[in-house]
């Protein structure tokens, strides 16, 4: 009976369990329970894996354009050919409409065109040094450029769904990039704000009022607007992320500087101080680490207005501008009613960008929930 009375039960296991867990790994556990969380964050692995393989999960050259397939709708995959798993397309020939006389293209049902995964086509850099010629799908007997449109083309002939795959990794590290800058900006100028009190308080929290007083569109479409015409599509890419960053720090550091006046009184900081550590170490060692993982959730969460940003400002003309490739610049394209109605194909790129914000907003939800220490 002693033996017994020594078995801990399941619930005295897991109680033990938490007690000796480390904050990390009960964030970790309350994220899981997260159904929602757990899927937006297998659906941004998908994004981003796709952000990094742009070249492999493309088939074409995103820039190629031909005149005479402008506007073709979406061409669907066959997957079975009598009654076997023979994936294919039918090839395509082109015809004049009889009331429009415009040349549209129309499937020939008497040639089929073999399609392969994972099989070569145009020749590309994995990482940036690897050649490679593999493609996620390819054509036998035929180039994808003339005879695959997964997703139809747009109003110069270009495939949309090699462009929206680039454009998937542009959209995706603008925000990574942007929201990195806003992180160093918000931590330290929001830390100094509030570590040190005093005029430099209330000289940065000035700065942060002057610039959250000023309408967001107005100022990202002036400062865009400033961008040299002249400037290549990297310098364009870059400023536009600077110009996100410096707008997109204040919330964080207003954030960052309440979290920063409660925590000086705490008796960690002022045992730190006793022990004659430096104001820095102070900040970055001891403070910041004690509420990590709300500026992670806070990062998360600001990622998507990032992404949504940059989208805007592309499809208003003022940010990216081709031949550079993103969402927004994607829908340029579908700016008036007779495009949307004539090819409503052009509008997939806007889907992209609903379902990566819901997935990051759900991530952002569940991690914020995870840890919240009074949970």
């Amino acid at each position: 009976m002693a033996e017994l009375a020594a078995v801990p039960t399941v619930g005295g296991v897991a109680e033990d369990r938490i007690a000796v867990a480390t904050q990390w790994q009960l964030i970790w556990w309350r994220f899981r329970k997260h159904k929602l969380a757990v899927g937006g964050t297998i659906v941004l692995v998908l994004f981003y894996i796709v952000a990094l393989f742009a070249d492999f999960f493309a088939y074409v050259d995103p820039t190629e354009s031909e005149a005479q397939r402008s506007l073709m709708a979406p061409q669907p995959i066959h997957w079975m050919d009598e009654g076997s798993f023979r994936p294919h397309v039918y090839a395509l020939k082109g015809t004049r409409d009889p009331l429009t006389f415009k040349r549209v293209y129309v499937p020939d049902t008497t040639r089929k065109i073999p399609v392969t995964f994972f099989g070569h086509g145009e020749p590309w850099l994995l990482l940036g040094f690897i050649p490679t010629d593999r493609h996620l799908i390819a054509l036998e007997g035929a180039k994808p450029s003339e005879a695959l449109f997964l997703l139809g083309t747009d109003t110069h002939g270009r495939d949309l769904w090699s462009r929206l795959m680039y454009a998937t990794r542009t959209s995706m590290t603008i925000g990574l990039v942007s929201v990195a800058l806003s992180l160093v900006l918000g931590v330290v100028l929001g830390g100094i704000s509030g570590y040190f009190g005093g005029p430099i308080d209330t000289a940065i929290q000035r700065v942060i009022e002057i610039l959250r007083s000023i309408p967001t569109i107005p100022l990202w479409m002036g400062l865009a607007a400033a961008l040299p015409a002249d400037w290549s599509v990297v310098q364009v890419y870059f400023a536009i992320t600077i110009i996100i960053s410096l707008i997109g720090w204040t919330e964080l550091a207003r954030v960052v500087r309440g979290r920063f006046i409660s925590l000086k009184q705490e008796d960690f900081v002022m045992a730190a101080e006793l022990l004659g550590c430096s104001k820095s170490r102070i900040i970055f060692r001891h403070m910041v680490p004690s509420f990590i993982s709300h500026i992670i959730a806070a990062t998360t969460l600001a990622i998507p207005a990032i992404i949504i940003s940059e989208t805007s400002l592309s499809f208003l003309g003022l940010g990216l501008r081709p031949p550079a490739i993103s969402w927004g610049v994607l829908l340029q394209d579908a700016q008036n009613i007779q495009a949307l109605v004539i090819s409503p194909w052009l509008l997939f790129p806007s889907i992209a960008v609903i379902v990566a914000v819901l997935a990051f907003n759900f991530m952002g939800d569940g991690i914020r929930d995870a840890a919240d220490p009074y949970l």
